[in-house]
């Protein structure tokens, strides 16, 4: 089927093993930016990220060929390499076990991407 027609929006959630605090306010605009290309070079396409200190969101539009799990063990597998790169070795971070994957409809992407842009907000409210 040349015309094949999908709307499949998941949002995914992995964590920092053991959650720890290690995603840095210095870095981690390059590293989202490194995981959104990263999905983008799986032919996917990013429509939302973020998260906090320990965690991160991120909201997909994915074709039906891809394999999820595939798609995630390449984001936590490079996103660490690059880590290290541009950390010159020194880093000692790494991705839990596991994720998050949950689907969405066309109408509730705008309160998704709302609630995954508002991570750190919706974290500090959340510690009071």
């Amino acid at each position: 089927m040349a015309d094949s027609f999908s709307r499949i929006y998941i949002q995914i959630v992995f964590a920092v093993k053991n959650r720890e605090a290690l995603i840095q306010s210095e870095w981690e605009d390059e590293l989202y930016k490194y995981i959104t290309g990263t999905v983008q070079n799986k032919e996917q396409k990013m429509l939302a990220i973020n998260g906090d200190k320990d965690h991160i969101h991120f909201l997909i539009n994915m074709k039906p060929t891809c394999c999820l799990s595939d798609l995630v063990r390449e984001v936590k597998k490079s996103s660490v390499n690059h880590l290290k790169e541009i950390r010159q070795g020194r880093s000692a971070f790494y991705w839990q076990k596991g994720f998050g994957a949950f689907s969405y409809s066309y109408s509730q992407l705008n309160q998704v991407i709302a609630y995954i842009n508002n991570q750190k907000k919706h974290h500090q409210e959340k510690s009071f």
